[in-house]
């Protein structure tokens, strides 16, 4: 696949400018270029002003000590253009023709990759974007030749063969002829946005956004069939997904000290899950660098476990056996699935040689599952698998130690309402209890559920512990982590929050960053 990268110093200033600029909305002008059934589509304006660029700048300030954005891309740009043999002076060459959007789509997928890169910018100026072109054509040291197609004029060339030219008060580049042909064809008949599942997700896009950025779940999927596990889209299906169906929108919109992105998911099948687990979740313990917490995961559970039961997976469980051969063992798995309510997970620890963590559940029928881990835990010792003990003082529950698994062992105990299998067993333990530290008295947790509001929260990274561990983990080859420190330095935490909205499926993403 050829990458989207085009050689025209345009196409990258759309995209930084998008970065530093606002899009959003509930319609999309623009994707009447791509072609019908395109992957992926980003959308956003280019002139960001008011409080919206405020806060952009303020983030700038904040993460990287820059105070004009907008003029550190320019520069950036500039730079490239020279390096590239196209030198251009961005505020007097671009900036008077410069559009208030721009967008730019994906339309196939092809060994996991995106291909068929389309970038649309709108234009203020056409006689000036043309002398644009005209100039930077002439520049290329790989020569462009000019071309037309239905009555559209373009030039395709330069080291990467794209093609561009104007439509309408639009200017198109694209992977070559081909490319560009599709996009006239998309502009003049049928097209992504004529299309109604990307009407009905757009539609969902936040007012005010940074960028907008559509995504078609479901048509990856299927591209990647042959990829896909068949037991995990089994999995799906008997959740009441049908990942076929999916799609997903994506709005980026900045605060003065924070960075929200708000999603909207149409997952098909069933109506999203409208519980709330956020009381788990700050129960959890108080020096975790990351917490999730999902509510009503009993009743999900219940689902799947009887669709695999009826189904069976493939290749290794027939048809109806699931249920009954752990029947025979002695363990109930309708009983266990009932008492399980709530789920969550949280890992801990500031280095390879104390990180751990544990998924924790919440039960209603505390002694149905004592009994099942005591049960699973005889079972698991009289079938000789190795490194398998009781755990002793009193905790109902076992451990399995392996080479595989690493220094600590893997835990399932359950004590009270709670059930737990974790990595370690002191940070196994610590998920049974909650009389020590929680998350609900960290102070970046409490600035998330803050900023969240009313949305409550299912998902939390302590910035500050998740890059002390990253630092002690990533080796010092891996110079693009290293480069983005200084900036990981600004993110004081990262707050998600879950909820529906009808048949969708929404969530809250915030970024905190301290000065």
């Amino acid at each position: 696949m050829k990458k989207a990268r085009f050689v025209l110093p345009v196409l990258a200033a759309t995209a930084a400018v998008a970065i530093a600029g606002c899009g959003g909305g509930s319609s999309s002008d623009l994707a009447g270029f791509a072609a019908p059934g395109s992957l992926v589509f980003a959308e956003g304006k280019l002139r960001p002003e008011g409080e919206l660029k405020a806060n952009v700048n303020s983030l700038a300030s904040a993460v990287a000590g820059v105070d004009d954005l907008g003029g550190l891309i320019a520069e950036k740009l500039e730079e490239e253009a020279r390096k590239d043999g196209q030198p251009v002076d961005f505020a007097t060459e671009v900036e008077p023709w410069l559009g208030e959007k721009a967008a730019i789509g994906f339309a196939k997928l092809k060994d996991g990759n995106l291909t068929d890169p389309l970038l649309i910018v709108q234009v203020t100026d056409a006689e000036a974007a043309e002398a644009f072109i005209a100039r930077q054509t002439g520049k290329s040291d790989q020569p462009y030749r000019s071309g037309t197609f239905e009555g559209v004029k373009f030039e395709v060339g330069g080291s990467k063969g794209n093609a561009i030219g104007l439509v309408g008060d639009n200017l198109v580049v694209a992977e070559g002829k081909k490319g560009f042909a599709e996009a006239v064809r998309a502009d003049n008949g049928e097209s992504l946005g004529d299309e109604s599942q990307f009407q009905d997700a757009i539609s969902a896009a936040s007012d005010g956004s940074l960028v907008d950025v559509y995504v078609d779940l479901g048509a990856i999927v299927v591209a990647e069939a042959d990829s896909i596990d068949p037991t995990a889209k089994q999995v799906f299906e008997s959740s009441g997904i049908d990942p076929e169906e999916a799609t997903l929108v994506a709005s980026a919109l900045p605060g003065s000290d924070q960075l929200e992105i708000e999603v909207s998911a149409n997952a098909g099948g069933e109506t999203p899950s409208e519980g709330d687990a956020s009381a788990l979740l700050g129960s959890l313990p108080g020096d975790s660098f990351a917490a999730v917490a999902s509510a009503e995961f009993g009743k999900r559970l219940r689902t799947a476990l009887d669709e695999l039961d009826e189904n069976g997976i493939p290749g290794q469980v027939e048809p109806h056996q699931l249920k009954k051969a752990l029947g025979q063992l002695g363990v109930d798995v309708d009983k266990v699935a009932t008492s399980i309510e709530d789920a969550s997970l949280f890992a801990s620890g500031t280095g390879e040689g104390n990180l751990g963590g544990a998924a924790v559940f919440t039960t209603k029928d505390s002694g149905e599952v004592a009994s099942a881990v005591k049960r699973i835990g005889v079972l698991v010792r009289q079938f000789g698998v190795r490194g398998a003990t009781a755990l002793g003082g009193g905790v109902n529950g076992f451990s399995v130690r392996s080479d595989e698994l690493g220094p600590r062992p893997l835990v399932v105990a359950a004590n009270g309402d709670r059930f737990v299998i974790g990595y370690g067993v002191t940070k196994a333990l610590r998920g049974l209890s909650t009389s020590g530290p929680t998350l609900s008295e960290n102070a970046s947790y409490k600035a998330a559920v803050s900023a969240l509001g009313d949305t409550p929260i299912s998902g939390f990274v302590d910035g500050p512990a998740a890059l002390q561990l990253a630092r002690a983990l990533v080796p010092r080859s891996e110079t693009g982590f290293w480069e983005a420190v200084p900036y990981l330095k600004s993110v004081d935490y990262i707050g998600i929050g879950t909820g529906s909205d009808g048949d969708l499926a929404t969530a809250r993403l915030i970024v905190g960053i301290q000065e």
